[in-house]
């Protein structure tokens, strides 16, 4: 049998669909599990009747690969994917690619890129989104790592990778170093915000609107034939439609309230801090799972803090509608943060980051999809060095007419005490962008005071700094 044209390391499930993904688009592949198991099942599963290469060790892996080798890790990010490259490494020679698909911290990805290219290899981060019927199917991906060996690459992950409507790849060259796992992991955060996003406004609905989680998805399927048309509304109305077979209830009411991360929206997080740019929403979606985790707490609590006992007198329709308007420019301002952030990573780490391009990889396999990704691709195209999401004809028509409802949604959480987190920071943070003075002043000045740190004037140049003797 000829040589392989890719080998994939690591047969989990996202691993070994997305190796029957290549094998269904003509690549001959080559794969290998540390652990046979996985291997032992996938080569009498799925995989029956592929024409694959099982390999039972490192060597005979790397030797049943076309050089230069291309090899896709899809193990545990962390030391794992440090362990299988020292692993490799013996076997490979100069020129050979080694892929990374998995959630790596982006610094890694950094630190790997420079380590191999000093042994004259070629490392690439790619990240990778849909879940497994994304790897499966045709997943979006954002490579990052050494360019050089990008068009060596190219043609095997963009015939994997979804593909948009108009029959574009959903797989772009991001930049060099961490650029590929840097975009998955603000995509991440953009996806933790969205996802707590929808969940406050189903919240709203069932406590203030009084709406079962049926009359729930029928609103939320309405939804997705209009602006607001993505992935994440869809699955909703699917997931608030479903009963569960055991207690013929709603599903969602018997799921518990507590829910999980894997790291990307704190790193996320971390990242906007590091850099100084204000990501607030995408931050309160973290903080939001982190109370959620502490259920024992807040069952304690209910007991003890008193709320608000008003009583809400709004006709329902008017509510939907000012509910979805509301919906929609929150998404806007999370989305306004997230491309904040990447412009400013991309002026750090010398990326050179395409947000045209970034909007393009999202519209379809991703897990943020959706129909609004046009209007940003639409809005980088018309002015690639725009500086905010918000300031683009498209979406500052949007936001300047929906700020109202935003607000209205806003007043009436807090006058009930449902906690909307996610609703007010994307409020607070448009206030915030759009107010040509803030408070700032008196915090340097509290500054300068206790700390001598100084402060800038407004009738002086920019750059020039003063401190003031507050005490005799």
């Amino acid at each position: 049998m000829a040589k392989c044209d890719i080998g994939v390391a690591g047969l989990a499930v996202m691993g070994s669909n997305l190796a029957l993904n290549m094998m269904d688009k003509g690549f001959n592949v080559a794969v290998y599990n540390r652990s046979p198991e996985p291997l032992k099942a996938f080569r009498e599963g799925e995989a029956k009747d592929k024409q694959a290469v099982f390999c039972e060790s490192v060597e005979a892996f790397c030797d049943a690969l076309a050089v230069p080798r291309r090899i896709m890790l899809m193990v545990k990010a962390g030391k794992p994917v440090d362990a299988m490259i020292e692993q490799l490494l013996p076997h490979l020679a100069p020129g050979d690619i080694i892929i990374d698909g998995g959630n790596s911290y982006f610094q890694d990805t950094v630190r790997r890129v420079a380590c191999l290219e000093e042994k004259g290899l070629c490392f690439f981060g790619i990240g990778v989104s849909g879940g497994e019927e994304g790897a499966r199917r045709g997943p979006s991906m954002m490579p990052g790592g050494s360019e050089e060996a990008w068009p060596q690459i190219r043609d095997i992950f963009q015939a994997t990778a979804a593909k948009a409507k108009d029959g574009a790849p959903c797989c772009q060259f991001m930049g060099s170093g961490g650029a590929g796992h840097y975009v998955k992991m603000v995509h991440n955060g953009i996806e933790y915000g969205d996802m707590q996003l929808i969940c406050e406004t189903s919240w709203f609905m069932r406590n203030l609107l009084g709406m079962t989680p049926a009359e729930q998805a029928e609103v939320f399927t309405e939804w997705n034939q209009g602006e607001l048309a993505s992935y994440l509304i869809e699955i909703t109305a699917e997931i608030l439609a479903k009963t569960d077979p055991e207690t013929g209830k709603p599903m969602v009411d018997v799921i518990l309230d507590t829910a999980g991360q894997k790291g990307t929206g704190k790193w996320t997080s971390e990242s906007g801090l590091d850099l100084g740019v204000p990501i607030p929403t995408i931050a309160e979606a973290v903080f939001a799972r982190c109370i959620s985790a502490i259920k024992d707490e807040r069952v304690n609590a209910s007991t003890k803090l008193e709320g608000p006992a008003a009583v809400f007198t709004h006709d329902r329709a008017a509510a939907l509608e000012d509910l979805r308007q509301a919906l929609f420019m929150a998404k806007i301002c999370s989305y306004a943060q997230g491309f904040q952030l990447m412009r400013a990573a991309s002026d750090e780490y010398e990326w050179n980051l395409n947000y045209g391009n970034i909007a393009m990889v999202w519209r379809e396999g991703c897990i943020i999809r959706a129909q609004f990704l046009e209007g940003i691709k639409k809005a980088f195209d018309a002015d690639p060095d725009s500086v905010n999401l918000m300031l683009a004809p498209y979406f500052n028509e949007i936001v300047n007419r929906s700020h109202d409802a935003l607000r209205w949604v806003n007043m009436k959480a807090v006058e009930h005490g449902i906690p909307m987190p996610c609703f007010s920071s994307a409020l607070a943070y448009y206030d915030g962008y759009r107010s040509a003075v803030l408070p700032a002043n008196l915090l340097q000045a509290q500054r300068d005071y206790f700390g001598a740190h100084t402060y800038e004037r407004v009738d002086k140049p920019r750059g020039e700094f003063f401190h003031t003797q507050w005490t005799s």
